[in-house]
Order: C-alpha cells, then structure tokens, then sequence
C-alpha cells in the first residue's frame, strides 16, 4: 500500500459526464508520481478529487492507511495534503514573507523556525522577504507559493503545472526546487510536461477528454500497467 493513494476514483464537475473513470493513482513518501498528458484529459481532475475538491461518484482517497474518502478539503489538509494550484497561488499585494506566514494558519507552535527552514531551501526568499510578491518574476512567485505550502510541514505536496509560463532555465531551477522538497520524505504529486517525467518515479499518462485512458509505468518495478 502506498502512502497516498486514490483507487479507482470516478467523478466530474456538477451534474455533467464523468471526466476521470476509474482513476487510480498512488505516490509513496521521497518519491514523485508525474501525472501527464493533454489539455482536458483529467490530470487536474484528479488531484482535486484527492484533495476533495471534487466530490466522487465512487473510489476512495486514502493517506498512510487512512481513508479520507469523506473529509472536507480543509480537514484533508490537517492531514497533511498541501496543494498548489496553477494559477492564483499568492497573495501579489502581500509581501514574501507575509505569504509564507498566510502558509502557517495550522501551525501551533512557532512559525518562524519553519520560515527559515523555507529560507534555507529557497535562498532567493529570504533576499526578498519584504518585497511585494506581485513584482517578483514567475519563477520566483512559484517558489513563495512552494514555500507557503511547505509551512504546515506537509506529508502530501500535490503541484499543478508547477512550471506553466516559465522560461526553460527558470523551470530547470523550479524542478531543482521540487527535487530538494522530495529529499526531505515529502511524497510528491505533480502535473507537467514531459521534462518533469525524468524526475518522477511513477507516471501516469492520461490520454483522451472525457474518462481516464491512461497508462501508467513505475522506474521502480518497471511494469507498465494500461488502464
């Protein structure tokens, strides 16, 4: 049993067509599953239906042994899912560290030894703590919004397109980023293009719109599984 798992997850938005079917996806702790694929083919969908977002027609959502199936999105994350979403992840008017210190809402001990922790993996923080995040560069934006969902000290990181709208070297540096956080036993759920499934250990290609057609292959077994 995985860390994190969704297991045959079927859903959709409102009363409309189920866009994941069957869905089932797995990540273990120090590890990253890549979720790709086309525009429309439900990588977002399944995250959010892990993250409860979504409410699912059937499957179940399970963390560390734990079904999880029936938890609000807010109490999923006091188990330690945090989620970073492609767009309109910070706070543009708030300065960096006033973000990461949005981040620490569930932390009841001192927050600021986990601030310098964020510092340490993301230096160029530090260097702009008092700076505006809404004149930060794309990259740098993506790593406040990193560092925020690193504050509650997640077990679960889940990252959508983390790269989405950077330029390569910016993106090369951003998946450094990703790799140090998995280093520290943080299990890892990303979308993303093909040059996050170098760095992933299990991945999952979701193919065709409307239901999951999807082949998934895992570095560690070397079985590719069709589903």
């Amino acid at each position: 049993m995985a860390y994190f798992e969704g297991e045959n997850m079927t859903g959709g938005y409102g009363k409309g067509p189920d866009i994941i079917n069957s869905c089932s996806v797995k990540v273990d702790k120090g590890e990253i599953h890549a979720i790709i694929g086309p525009n429309g083919a439900g990588k977002s969908t399944a995250m959010k239906a892990m993250l409860g977002l979504l409410n699912l027609k059937s499957g179940s959502i399970k963390i560390d042994g734990k079904d999880i199936t029936k938890l609000s999105p807010q109490d999923r994350v006091k188990e330690g899912i945090s989620f970073v979403p492609q767009t309109k992840n910070v706070f543009a008017g708030m300065t960096v560290e006033e973000n990461l210190e949005m981040g620490a809402f569930l932390v009841l001990e001192d927050y600021k030894s986990i601030i310098d922790e964020i510092y340490s993996l993301f230096p160029i923080l530090k260097e702009k703590r008092n700076q505006l995040v809404g004149e930060l560069s794309g990259g740098q934006r993506q790593q406040v919004a990193l560092g925020r969902a690193l504050m509650i000290r997640p077990s679960v990181l889940m990252l959508d397109e983390p790269t989405a709208g950077v330029s390569p070297i910016v993106m090369d540096e951003l998946f450094d980023h990703i790799v140090k956080v998995k280093r520290t036993n943080v299990a890892i759920l990303s979308t993303g293009g093909n040059r996050l499934r170098r760095l992933a250990r299990q991945l999952s290609l979701a193919r065709g719109g409307i239901g999951w057609n999807w082949l998934q292959w895992s570095y560690a077994s070397g079985e590719t599984h069709h589903r």
